[in-house]
């Protein structure tokens, strides 16, 4: 890792193409789907690495004992291989330490969305937000200020 880099706030729409180009072909982020060639990502931060049910690890990544935060997550995307030796992600890494933090954003933002949205999805009238509530969940998912008058 470069000096002086650490995570920040990235793009969420340039993150969402990176995951598209780059990180959809092995991993899903939705809860219901289930490991591809990687592991599911959904919850993928605050859980420690080799964790995901189901998935086989190599003994290297159940071994790493780090839990996944947006700075160990930022570490890692540069270069995984060297992260985790022994990895079996083919995956070169993100050089570029703004690719890696719009693809950050991007997951985390997703995951926040996905929990909260799957409380709408219960089906009774009760469970149902009205689009106020709705806005909310969005806009706090995003840490989106309030207008104040």
């Amino acid at each position: 890792m470069g000096k002086n880099e650490s995570f920040s706030d990235g793009d969420e729409k340039k993150g969402a193409n990176l995951f598209k180009t780059r990180c959809a072909q092995c991993h899903n982020l939705d809860a219901s789907e289930g490991n591809k060639i990687g592991p599911n990502l959904h919850g993928l931060f605050g859980r420690k690495t080799g964790q995901v049910e189901g998935f086989s690890y190599t003994d290297a990544n159940k071994a790493k004992g780090i839990t996944w935060s947006e700075d160990t997550l930022f570490e890692y995307l540069e270069n995984p291989k060297k992260y985790i030796p022994g990895t079996k992600m083919a995956f070169g890494g993100l050089k570029k330490g703004k690719d890696r933090n719009d693809l950050i954003t991007f997951v985390q933002l997703s995951d926040r969305r996905r929990v909260r949205l799957s409380d709408f999805a219960l089906g009774s009238s009760a469970a149902r937000p009205n689009k106020a509530s709705t806005f909310e969940t969005f806009r706090d998912a995003r840490n989106v200020p309030t207008a104040t008058a």
